[in-house]
């Protein structure tokens, strides 16, 4: 259909944060896509200069309410790498612990309280109150599970306080952690049941990019550990990262953008199965068998299910690292000390650090400079959403031309719905502002 069309989307709808999206079509052809964020940045990065190195993961925890976790343990990492602090495999266990609970409950807030309005028709989560009762108190309880993992190991379900460099201020006692393992098994039957429910709604058909990023780790799933890995089958070294993905920025937005080498690629649940598949649990393998799930998916909507299989992952995960936990037993221990050489050299302490972990939206990277005397000299980020804007504007542009016999108001839903797909957190990936001086 040869029309032209423009449409002005103000605030997006049931995602993280503000932002805006325009769309000019010209005679059938879609000619510009722009999503705009436009939200004023928060400068973490300059927050941090000065800052002793044990403050820093408290802060960074700040940057986002719903991936504390993510922030903390990227932060705790760098600090540990700049300072040649070592962990134990106990605080590993629980940082890996708390990584599922962050996870799970993000992705569980995405589904119900996000995505499922979009599948009944409705635009927001009262509707399924009324229609669909025993599927949102499924949500609520499950929901409740991961805030209850965060509670216990973090201290609190958002942004954690016991976590520290080199350690734990607070390990939870033997009762606790059989509590959550309680809570946690009883999950796979509301897990089933919402999994029925996403199957019954057809998927719209995209065909998305054609490069996914995630971390990949030997012998687990990666989230706390693993390489940066492309599904073109290259590794990214952690210390290289910040030089192969090129973060760039675009003047209609405070959001900066990124791409690899071979230009768009996408982060976050989607990446994580296609990356990592061989390494799913078995819940999560008959989870995916059930969707039709087979690597690697390219259709960007397919990250809603995408998201559901990892919380079967998450939850097995959780269960299992309890049981190390419980099978070694917990003990308090002190956050270790820096040690009298790090990576700064020269008996210094400090040096540069590199943090990378996977937040719930995909790959999250901290990178610090910390002087010998504990004090943090430089501090960089580069945030899962940013990643993936580039990859939303070349989907949206391919998506709209199917749509354009539909009326105006049907585009702007489907195209929400799209961006919605991505579970963008837009709070976290303002990173740029641009000041005109009289």
């Amino acid at each position: 259909m040869k029309k032209n069309l423009h449409i002005d989307i103000k605030g997006i709808t049931r995602v993280e944060g503000h932002g805006n999206v325009t769309i000019d079509v010209k005679k059938g052809r879609v000619k510009e896509v722009k999503l705009q964020i436009v939200e004023s940045p928060r400068f973490f990065e300059v927050m941090l200069v000065g800052r002793r190195y044990d403050e820093a993961q408290h802060i960074m925890s700040r940057i986002c309410g719903i991936c504390g976790v993510s922030h903390t343990c990227a932060s705790l990492k760098a600090i540990e790498s700049a300072m040649g602090i070592r962990v134990s495999r106990q605080t590993k266990l629980l940082r890996k612990l708390a990584f599922c609970g962050e996870n799970l409950q993000s992705h569980l807030l995405h589904l119900f309280f996000l995505v499922f309005p979009d599948l009944v028709g409705a635009g927001s989560i009262s509707a399924l109150m009324e229609s669909h009762p025993k599927l949102l108190r499924t949500g609520l309880e499950l929901k409740r599970a991961a805030n209850e993992i965060n509670t216990v190991i973090g201290g609190r379900a958002v942004h954690p306080i016991s976590l520290y460099p080199g350690g734990f201020v607070y390990c939870p006692s033997r009762a606790e952690l059989a509590g959550l393992k309680e809570m946690l098994l009883g999950c796979f039957d509301g897990l089933y049941l919402t999994h029925n429910f996403l199957s019954e709604f057809p998927t719209p058909e995209l065909e998305g990019p054609g490069e996914f990023i995630s971390l990949k780790a030997r012998g687990e799933f990666g989230l706390y550990d693993g390489t940066p890995f492309s599904s073109k089958k290259y590794s990214i070294k952690p210390e290289s990262y910040s030089k192969k993905i090129k973060e760039y920025i675009v003047p209609y937005s405070t959001s900066k953008q990124a791409v690899s080498r071979h230009g768009t690629f996408m982060v976050g649940a989607l990446a994580r199965v296609n990356n990592n598949f061989r390494q799913l649990k078995p819940g999560a393998r008959d989870a995916a068998k059930r969707a039709g799930f087979r690597p690697i998916e390219r259709n960007p909507f397919m990250n809603n299910m995408a998201q559901l299989i990892e919380c079967y992952q998450f939850v097995e995960d959780a269960v299992g690292l309890i049981d190390k936990l419980l099978e070694v037993g917990v003990r308090p221990e002190k956050a270790r000390k820096p040690g009298l050489r790090g990576k700064g050299g020269r008996g210094g302490r400090g040096g540069r650090g590199i943090g990378i972990v996977e937040a719930p939206r995909g790959i999250l990277y901290h990178d610090y400079t910390i002087n010998k005397d504990g004090l943090i000299e430089r501090a960089d980020c580069i945030i899962p959403t940013s990643k993936n804007l580039k990859s939303i504007e070349e989907e949206i542009k391919a998506y709209v031309p199917a749509l354009l016999d539909k009326p105006k108001e049907s585009i702007r839903d489907s195209v929400e719905t799209l961006i919605r797909a991505y579970d963008p957190c837009i709070s976290c990936a303002t990173h740029f502002i641009e000041i005109d001086f009289a």
